[in-house]
């Protein structure tokens, strides 16, 4: 059971949680403001998370609560590493599996050695160009509000870069990586350029934030289990306030 006391989340706490797949970072956010109200009897409490993973990729989000939230921007500039899966020879809009495959490519042509040879013109500091479906803002909206309408508009490349990409596993057409890299790298669009430099097509199918600085997923809870061991109870599971 979770002894910490109002003060202290009032004071400040940095929670490391493991997101589940399928839940947005918003929801996860919201589970931990429910369960922190609820247990102290709280109108109200300051809570944000320190850099979003979309609904589809898992692990770490470091959340603060009262006076930590004034840490947010510091944490969310650390170094982050992901693992994750590319499938190679099909790519979709997203670059990822929230839509469906819009093309397929050959990847006969593909050899082990050519993927480590690619994998080596990643790293260091790179230009890449940010998804259409992102939350970035352009001209005050966001750019996945433009690709669901089907609007074509212009998206300036960012400089990013990655330390470490590493393949840990080669399956056809699936390859398994570790990558360590700065705020504001999307790792989907690796996925899709990593594709597009291999002659063939290629899209994001798995992906898990494992670090964020020095802090490890391996010390991080699901956010359910947080709200029970907070609650010193079982809770419905799907109860998240919105």
């Amino acid at each position: 059971m979770d002894t910490r006391t109002k003060e202290d989340f009032l004071n400040g706490q940095l929670l490391l949680i493991d997101k589940p797949l399928g839940w947005s970072s918003f929801q996860a956010v919201n589970k931990l403001k429910w369960a922190i109200r609820k247990k102290f009897s709280l109108k109200k409490i300051k809570i944000g998370h320190a850099g979003t993973l979309d609904p589809l990729a898992t692990g770490l989000l470091l959340i603060c609560t009262g006076k930590f939230t004034k840490t947010i921007n510091e944490l969310q500039g650390q170094i982050k590493e992901y693992t994750g899966t590319i499938t190679l020879g099909a790519t979709t809009p997203s670059y990822d599996l929230e839509t469906a495959v819009d093309k397929n490519y050959p990847t006969q042509h593909i050899s082990e050695e050519k993927i480590h040879k690619v994998v080596a013109k990643f790293i260091g500091e790179i230009e890449q160009l940010p998804p259409i479906f992102s939350a970035l803002k352009k001209d005050g909206r966001r750019l996945y509000e433009y690709a669901r309408e089907g609007k074509e508009v212009e998206i300036k490349k960012r400089k990013i870069t990655i330390s470490e990409f590493e393949i840990t596993s080669i399956n056809m057409p699936k390859v398994d990586f570790r990558v360590v890299c700065t705020k504001g790298t999307y790792i989907r669009s690796l996925a899709h350029d990593f594709g597009k430099m291999l002659d063939s097509g290629g899209h994001l199918s798995e992906l898990r934030r494992t670090k964020i600085g020095d802090y490890n997923v391996n010390k991080a809870l699901d956010p359910t289990i947080f709200a029970d061991d907070l609650l010193g109870k079982q809770e419905d599971s799907q109860q998240i306030e919105s």
